[in-house]
């Protein structure tokens, strides 16, 4: 078995999709956190480095991947990578709600 062939097993598509939509969901739904990580990393890697906004993502795709293997063992695939839409939707509007309310204090 080749190494790619090895990766492409490990990473399905309902794998990555789902890992992403719970990544996403957590990034919109923790938004303030996600600001204070990327701003500490900011400070370390300097004000205009791209990295630093990259690299914000990543505790959330780990937290993510973890939801979803969670939800992967205990409902089901289908129902991990549902849930996940269903959340980075929710997610999506109450960021907007929150920035919403921010304009307008």
């Amino acid at each position: 078995m080749t190494f790619l062939s090895h990766l492409s097993a490990v990473l399905d598509t309902a794998i990555v999709a789902g890992t992403a939509l719970w990544a996403i969901a957590l990034y919109w739904g923790f938004s303030p956190l996600a600001e204070g990580v990327v701003l500490a990393l900011e400070n370390r890697l300097g004000e205009d480095s791209p990295a630093a906004s990259l690299l914000g993502i990543v505790p959330f795709l780990l937290v993510g991947g973890l939801a979803h293997y969670g939800l992967t063992l205990s409902l089901g695939g289908s129902w991990a990578v549902s849930l996940g839409v269903i959340a980075a939707i929710g997610c999506g509007v109450y960021e907007l709600g929150r920035r919403d309310g921010q304009a307008s204090e």
